[in-house]
């Protein structure tokens, strides 16, 4: 055996799996960079159908990788969908994991183990929701630390949902609960939470047993929340300023030690082997990277960025509420449309819209959002309030406007605006009157500047968060490495 081969069968083996879905891919993708950078062999683990809509997004060579970087997939279970380019259904997803992955999981792990190819497995990095991986991580006796990809802020919510049963808060028993002034009702006994309305939790913990979401909450209860303390570890992508009373709450309900270590993406960028990784993507989409260069002629901060993410959908109505909102602002915006947006057909504008908004308005189909939102001429962010997408706008300093639309959004934006300071709530009712004043308030308005100062203040603790030596998740990135992932007698290489 080479000298070289001997190094690469000396390194630590971490098998990454996320849950399949966009918002939960593109994190743990970071993750196993971070890992992969400290010396780490990874194997990612994809389900064949999002294995080959990231082939057909960002062509047949995108995840060959580095020679210690590998892909692999497994089924799910599924039957295939007749639309490739849409998400597949929440719910559905849910019960065929739980049903499927487990057996066809094993298989990999122990075919993998059996390579003289790769370094014998050392640890597994799972996303919270597969917690098949724990029977798999005790047989083989190896750490197996969970990746919790919301807020702190979420997992605190959902840990609450068994006394809000208890208390006959949830489920709701008609819908007559949902506009009854029901959902108005403080909940004031979560400490880190104080002041939230029931509508502000989660929002699968007000779903009815009868309804699909019914289902996706009893996987998080089931498969999460009571799962969870199996973990040897648990990661979150946040910081410790930014959360500070949540994971104080959180430290208190598990055994294992929880881990902020982000953001994931600022943390990349300022470990120096990270450019060879540059060209793994994540996205199950399509870039077009056209609106970078439609961003260069804009004006510093002079451009509204809207993006729903990759679950969220609009009625036809609300889609045509929002755009005429934004075309009566007069202002730019770049606004991504997937090509599954609106319920049940494809977007639809108005030719009056087209026309209106031909100079100063950017369609696309899906971008590289970090970059976008790291773009000099975005001065504010329409966003549906996913993790990812709050998240990173907070560490690029860019303030919101929240539409959250379903799951921890409510959550998020609750935050976003009553603590972190950074947002402002549209009404799930879209009128176009109120997303041109909002918008209107948010890019130039006094309302606007406060956020946009905050934003910049919270960007600046984000960047000194991941700086060496002393930043807070730097500093945890390491101990989690040391600690918890890597076998005594592997070759880790230094954080810088």
């Amino acid at each position: 055996m080479s000298q070289a081969e001997e190094s690469i069968l000396s390194k630590p083996h971490a098998v990454c799996i996320p849950f399949p879905a966009q918002g939960h891919i593109n994190p743990m993708l970071k993750l196993a960079k971070l890992l992969h950078v400290r010396g780490f062999h990874i194997t990612f683990v994809n389900t064949e159908f999002n294995h080959r809509r990231l082939l057909k997004s960002r062509g047949p060579n995108a995840l060959d990788g580095l020679s210690s970087f590998s892909f692999e997939s497994i089924p799910d279970g599924l039957p295939h969908p007749s639309n490739e380019d849409a998400t597949q259904d929440i719910p559905s997803l849910c019960e065929a994991c739980k049903k499927s992955c487990l057996v066809h999981f094993k298989d990999l792990v122990t075919r993998l183990n059996d390579s003289s190819n790769f370094p014998s497995i050392t640890c597994i990095v799972s996303d919270a929701g597969m917690s098949f991986t724990h029977q798999v991580s005790e047989e083989l006796g190896i750490p197996n630390v969970g990746f919790w990809t919301c807020s702190g802020g979420a997992l605190l919510a959902y840990i609450q949902y068994p006394r809000l049963v208890l208390e006959g808060y949830t489920p709701p028993k008609d819908e007559s609960y949902l506009t009854n002034g029901h959902l108005d009702t403080i909940i004031d006994w979560i400490p880190g939470m104080e002041g939230i309305h029931l509508k502000n939790l989660p929002s699968f913990i007000k779903a009815k047993v009868d309804e699909p979401n019914y289902i996706v909450l009893k996987f998080i209860v089931e498969e999460i929340v009571d799962e969870i303390h199996k973990f040897s570890a648990l990661i979150l992508n946040t910081f410790d300023t930014l959360e500070s009373d949540v994971m104080k709450q959180i430290a208190t309900k598990f055994p294992a030690v929880s881990y902020t270590i982000g953001p994931f993406h600022s943390l990349l960028d300022n470990l120096t082997q990270y450019n060879d990784l540059k060209s793994i993507g994540s996205n199950l989409w399509k870039e077009d990277t056209h609106c970078l260069e439609w961003l260069d002629t804009k004006q510093l901060n002079s451009v509204v960025y809207v993006n729903f993410g990759s679950i969220t959908v609009l009625s036809n109505d609300q889609l045509v509420e929002f755009a005429w909102g934004l075309a009566n602002t007069k202002m730019n915006f770049l606004w991504i449309v997937r090509s599954d947006l609106v319920m049940g057909d494809s977007a639809i504008f108005p030719h009056e819209f087209l026309a209106e908004i031909k100079e100063r308005g950017f369609l696309g189909g899906w971008c590289p959002q970090e970059q976008v939102l790291s773009h000099p001429s975005i001065g504010g962010f329409l966003t549906h309030c996913g993790w990812n997408s709050i998240f990173e706008s907070i560490s690029y300093g860019v303030p919101m406007l929240c539409w959250p639309f379903f799951a921890d959004q409510q959550t998020n934006s609750w935050f976003t605006c009553n603590r972190w300071g950074v947002g402002m709530e549209i009404d799930s009712n879209v009128k176009r009157e109120v997303i041109e004043e909002l918008v209107r308030e948010l890019m130039i308005g006094e309302k606007g500047k406060e956020m946009k100062e905050n934003a910049l203040k919270w960007k600046k603790v984000a960047e000194e968060a991941v700086t060496s030596p002393n930043g807070s998740s730097y500093m945890n990135f390491d101990k989690l490495v040391r600690e918890v992932l890597s076998p005594k007698g592997s070759s880790l290489l230094p954080v810088d």
